[in-house]
Parts: C-alpha cells; sequence; structure tokens
C-alpha cells in the first residue's frame, strides 16, 4: 500500500488551525455554535471523521485517504466550492467599470455585535445594502445590482466586522430603457456614503436596542450609540486596479472559510503560533505575530458565524428574482455588452472531480503512482468502526 494522504492521524504535516484548537480551544468559554465548528475543525481530515481505501484499478497503488468536515469555516475545507462561486459570478460581470465598497463598523458598537451576532450581522448587511441603493438612486438617478460578502476579522484575527460589496459603476433607469454610468473616478461620494450608513445602522441598532433585543443595560447602550454617532466611519470604495475578476477572487478566499488559511501558520510548537500578516498602516508590509495559543483559539472563534447565517448576500438587480431579465437588459443598453466575451458556463452534469481537472489543471481520481488508471473506492470506514466494502464496476476484488 502507498503512503497515506489527505491528513492521516499518522502522516507528517504542516500544523494547522484544526491542531491548535485540539490543543488549546478546550480552555475556552465556548457557545453550542462554537463548540461544534471546533469540534468539525479538530476532526477533518482524520479517523474521527471515518475514510476510505482506494486503489488504481491499473497499477494496483493503494492508498488510504481520511474524510474531510467540509465546514464552511474549515481553512482545509472548500477550495474547489470557492473557485465554482467565482467562476458563478463571474458570469454576471458585465464590461463597465466596477468598484470595490467597503462599508466598516467603529469598536464602540462591537459590544451589539458581540451580544446578538446574528441580529446585529443581519442589521449590518440590511444598512449597507439599503445605503448602496438609495443613494445611487439619488446620485445617479440608477437602479444598481451588488453582491456583499461580510468579514468579521483583520490581519491580526482581531474582531472588525465589515461588508465587502462588489458593485459595477452605473445601473438601469427606472424604466429599464438606458444604462446609466457613473463617472469613473468614483462611484459615489465617500461622504455621502458614509453619512448615510452611519445613519441608517445608527438608527437600526437603536430600535433594536429599545426592545433590548441585545441584553444591554439601556444607559450602556445609549452611551455606545452617542459616541458611535460622534465619530468618524471608515467607508470608501475604489475600483479594482486588475479588473472585478480580481475582486471576486479577492471576496471568494472567504466564502468557504474565516479569518485566515493554514498557509499563513508559519509555525506551532504546541504553545505558541507565530502566522504572517499583512500591516497596511505601514505599506502592506509582511510581518509576524506571535500569539499563545489559547490566544490564537480565542481571536479565531470569534470569527464563527451563527448558525445558518447567510454570509453571501445580493441585492438590486442581482437579487434572485430579477437577476437573469435584469442582467440580460443590462448587456442589451451597456456599449459592447452583447458581444463582450463572458466566462464558460460550468455544465451542471459535471461532478466535483472533472471541475477540479478543469479548474486546477489535477484530477483527484488520477493514480499518482502509474498516472493512467483512475482510483477505485474498495472499503470506507464509518465514525462507528464499521467497514463498509463499495462494490465499484471493474475494480479488482480484494
Amino acid at each position: 500500500m502507498g503512503c497515506p494522504h489527505g491528513g492521516g492521524e499518522g502522516a507528517a504535516r504542516k500544523p494547522g488551525v484544526g491542531e491548535i484548537l485540539r490543543d488549546h480551544a478546550g480552555s475556552l468559554s465556548l457557545g453550542r455554535q462554537q463548540a461544534r465548528v471546533v469540534r468539525h475543525l479538530v476532526a477533518c481530515r482524520t479517523g474521527q471523521l471515518g475514510a476510505h481505501l482506494e486503489e488504481c484499478e491499473k497499477c494496483g497503488y493503494a492508498r488510504l485517504a481520511y474524510h474531510s468536515c467540509r465546514d464552511r469555516h474549515c481553512p482545509r475545507c472548500g477550495t474547489l466550492d470557492q473557485a465554482l462561486w467565482a467562476e458563478a459570478q463571474e458570469q454576471s460581470l458585465l464590461p463597465v467599470p466596477y468598484f470595490h465598497v467597503i462599508l466598516t463598523v467603529p469598536p464602540t458598537l462591537h459590544p451589539f455585535f458581540r451580544r446578538a451576532p446574528a441580529l446585529a450581522l443581519h442589521l449590518l448587511f440590511e444598512a449597507a445594502a439599503e445605503t448602496l441603493l438609495a443613494v445611487s438612486r439619488r446620485r445617479l438617478q440608477a437602479r444598481i445590482g451588488f453582491t456583499a460578502v461580510l468579514h468579521t476579522w483583520t490581519q491580526k484575527l482581531l474582531y472588525h466586522p465589515h461588508i465587502h460589496c462588489i458593485v459595477p459603476g452605473g445601473g438601469l433607469s427606472d424604466d429599464s430603457k438606458r444604462w446609466i454610468a457613473c463617472r469613473p473616478e468614483f462611484f459615489v461620494p465617500y461622504g455621502v456614503l458614509r453619512r448615510v450608513f452611519r445613519g441608517k445602522l445608527l438608527n437600526k441598532i437603536e430600535a433594536a436596542h429599545d426592545h433590548n433585543a441585545f441584553g444591554i443595560a439601556p444607559p450602556l447602550g445609549r452611551h455606545l450609540l452617542e459616541s458611535a454617532a460622534c465619530q468618524r466611519w471608515v467607508v470608501y470604495a475604489k475600483p479594482p486596479l486588475a479588473g472585478p475578476q480580481q475582486v471576486v477572487r479577492y471576496v471568494s478566499r472567504y466564502t468557504r472559510k474565516i479569518a485566515l488559511s493554514n498557509s499563513r501558520i508559519l509555525d506551532y510548537d504546541g504553545r505558541e503560533v507565530a502566522f504572517r500578516w499583512r500591516d497596511r498602516a505601514h505599506g502592506n508590509r509582511p510581518k509576524i505575530l506571535r500569539l499563545s495559543g489559547s490566544e490564537f483559539a480565542r481571536r479565531f472563534v470569534l470569527h464563527v458565524l451563527p448558525a445558518h447565517f447567510v454570509r453571501i448576500r445580493h441585492y438590486g438587480l442581482l437579487s434572485n428574482r430579477v437577476r437573469e431579465t435584469a442582467l440580460a437588459r443590462c448587456r442589451e443598453l451597456v456599449p459592447g455588452g452583447h458581444v463582450a466575451p463572458r466566462p464558460r458556463r460550468r455544465n451542471e452534469k459535471e461532478d466535483r472531480a472533472a471541475a477540479c481537472l478543469r479548474l486546477f489543471g489535477k484530477d483527484p481520481a488520477r493514480c499518482p503512482a502509474c498516472g493512467q488508471g483512475r482510483m477505485q473506492r474498495l472499503y470506507e470506514w464509518v465514525p462507528s468502526r464499521q467497514v463498509k466494502p463499495i462494490t465499484v464496476a471493474g475494480a479488482r476484488a480484494p
């Protein structure tokens, strides 16, 4: 039998988030959803989730592969799903300038988000969407569409809820007979976006706070809201220098994982973790941060999403109920829209192995030993320790 792959318990591999959580998450006070996610990430690609034995149909090379957790927070899972999501979003891109709009929340409001994350994050999405839709209608006299993605972290894993939006530079007139383009320098004035967003989010949080939805004492809540109203909020838009595809790919990195990828972890000795981060305040310089294992685990679980929370949302012309017809109309009206090259659409019958080969040039079913045969599953181990034979046409009997 060949060496195991996929991160077997006896296989040497670079330390990742799962190992750090395994060693240190037990010292934390975790909520139900956080504990559930930690269990998944610790068990990912270990014997806890089962495994399967597969063998090459030609040369007989065999290997043991441990199963993945497929949790949306896991840094080891979801690479293919990220690429497929980005590919699907590129189908909707128009031949117009795009803007990367970021709307952030001041630290003064973080207590509301920590006490009732599902509610506060939902209000954040609402305020961001209403801001962009209202300001574009007033300033451009147009109906726009955009995709919004939630992030809650900084490069150092600190809590920092904010929304990334991919916004085309224009929209449809009310009668859908004209494409109205924005000025090439900016989407709408930053100051206007900042004031409108601040007002909408504060009003929404205040209304929920008045109904005791956050469980924060009224005087403290009022003080936090008043302090946030006096601050200068960070809201800005910038055109993607490498085109809208670059923004789609950037946003897609964290559609199926949170906080950081395992590739940023440089060292873990059982007590301390060292990982890379970029200091954007000083020229985006790469630096190394060292944290105790317990502090790393604490910061990581801060970003676990509430159960069933939708972190990618589409608004306006890109909302699900009007998306197809609205995009078709935009392509008719945008100069060059009807002849602009569009990314290929994925065949609905394409399986994951074929998609992996097309997107990454790697066939996961191809034998790594002979390079010609295909790996066929023979047995599967499930967590109950039962062994299930798998009948595969053409496979050699064990």
